[in-house]
């Protein structure tokens, strides 16, 4: 099989492939790896592979399995596998090895997947880029001066490079739909409690977090939302069970004129380019002209008020697993053990009181009820999925004299005012990515889907939003966005072929 057939099969294609043993799983295996070994040095999206090893396994792929035998990378980020080094790019955890499979890797092994090895991440993922010190900058396959996002910013640039059609991710906070933004693919972060977790780790960031995948396809994602939906009785979060197949349900046309809202103004008051508008602009027309009542609106819910109630959470849960984290060194942390932005997160979450970090809790809560009532009369929110096109690679990164600067900064302020501090360092990076968190904060489905390619050829994705366990109607606008001819996609990917 040539690159240029390969880089055209989505999973689902591969697992049909697989099932009329019309191709080997060591195969596929070798042309991923194949790739890998091609784009990963310049790319630097896996920082470890099981090449070996996964190689043994696809002489012992079981049939019956929907995606028996089709290659798969995960994040390097609470998805891990038995014998295998789990790291959340820290270098605390640099010899960290998983004992166990967690629940999500659990769902894709039953699924007949075979694991290739762990993508790149920012440390412990609290950055919307990929720039980790333990390996150094995951790059944008578009144009590697340019980062691919994150956190899932390694998965994005395995996919958009073509190593995989489709690999894990996680969304705390907009880590599977900032890096689709950026690269060009389509990214949907289910409703909380849709995906497995499992006990210990059904709490990830209060249920802000989940665990599901990037992907090249709507096709792919859909047919992956049918392995890996659950309900588990045991975790803190699960929502019923979609009645019928995600995949058949995708192809299906929406039906009746919806009703959609949308607005291209940032909720914490920002600049949004001309890019993002024009992205936004371009899906409502097209939305338009299919017969849907497309209506400009204002955001339902205090941008401001929600991202200081996000960074009250993402403190309060850095704290907590730095708390670990000294437990089993015997020692307290140092600034030289994390980067700045744990480090100002681990220190700005000591002082959060139980008080605030609950009545932060219940602020979601209210967001979500106002969420609520506005899809009540509209189907759909729509916004840009990101302010602007991806930046640089160290663009957003600190140098060593910030560093300094915001170390004796935060030193300095009185405890009931870090929070500002967090504020402002990470005010740079939030001017990119201010539309994602909310569906973190509500618990609802929202997508990324690829319409936009600038001027100077990098793509920016629309963001979806819809309301709780509705995924089978963003899935279905996604895959009739899919056949149009504003859906970039891969298109202009220049590491792809046409």
């Amino acid at each position: 099989m040539k690159f240029e057939t390969y880089a055209r099969l989505q999973a689902t294609d591969m697992a049909e492939l697989l099932q009329m043993n019309e191709i080997h799983p060591r195969k596929l295996l070798e042309m991923a790896f194949q790739r890998l070994e091609e784009v990963n040095p310049s790319l630097n999206a896996v920082v470890h592979e099981r090449k070996s090893r996964v190689l043994a396994e696809a002489e012992n792929v079981k049939s019956g399995q929907p995606f028996a035998g089709v290659p798969f990378l995960l994040k390097n980020l609470s998805q891990s596998l038995a014998g295998e080094p789990i790291t959340s790019s820290s270098g605390l955890l640099a010899n960290t090895i998983s004992e166990n499979d967690s629940n999500y890797v659990n769902k894709l092994r039953e699924a007949g997947f075979l694991m290739m090895g762990h993508t790149n991440t920012p440390e412990f993922g609290l950055k919307n880029i990929t720039e980790p010190a333990l390996y150094g900058p995951s790059r944008n396959p578009w144009n590697t001066n340019h980062s691919p996002g994150g956190s899932s910013g390694g998965t994005a640039a395995a996919i958009a490079s073509g190593v995989v059609p489709a690999a894990g991710a996680s969304d705390g906070g907009g880590s599977i739909r900032i890096p689709a933004s950026f690269t060009g693919l389509f990214g949907l972060k289910p409703t909380r409690g849709r995906t497995p977790v499992g006990p210990g780790a059904g709490r990830q960031w209060q249920g802000a977090s989940i665990d599901f995948v990037l992907s090249r396809s709507v096709r792919d994602s859909a047919a992956l939302l049918d392995v890996l939906q659950v309900v588990q009785p045991e975790a803190a979060f699960h929502t019923p069970l979609l009645e019928r197949s995600s995949l058949e349900q995708s192809s299906e046309r929406l039906g009746r004129p919806l009703r959609i809202a949308f607005t291209t103004q940032s909720p914490v008051g920002t600049p949004v380019s001309d890019d993002a508008n024009e992205a936004v602009r371009k899906t409502v027309r097209w939305l338009e002209k299919a017969g849907h009542v497309v209506e400009e609106t204002g955001h339902a819910v205090d941008g401001m008020k929600l991202m200081q109630h996000y960074y009250v959470m993402n403190s309060g849960e850095i704290a907590s697993v730095t708390q670990q984290l000294e437990q089993a060194l015997g020692r307290e942390l140092t600034p030289e053990d994390v980067e700045i932005e744990t480090w100002m997160m681990h220190e700005a979450g000591k002082s959060v009181s139980a008080a605030r970090f609950s009545s932060s809790l219940a602020a979601w809560d209210t967001a979500a009820a106002k969420m609520e009532t506005l899809h009540q009369t509209y189907d759909f929110f729509i916004t840009p999925t990101t302010a602007y096109t991806a930046p640089e690679v160290g663009e957003l990164s600190h140098s060593p004299e910030e560093q300094a600067y915001w170390r004796k900064k935060m030193t300095d302020t009185k405890k009931e005012e870090q929070q500002q501090i967090i504020w402002d360092i990470f005010l740079p990076s939030l001017t990119y990515t201010p539309f994602t968190q909310l569906a973190n904060l509500t618990g609802q489905p929202a997508m990324s889907v690829p319409v936009h390619v600038s001027d100077k050829g990098l793509p920016l994705g629309v963001q979806v939003v819809a309301s709780k366990g509705r995924e089978d109607k963003l899935l279905q606008l996604a895959y009739q966005l899919e056949q149009s001819d504003i859906w970039a996609g891969m298109k202009r990917n220049p590491m792809l072929p046409e």
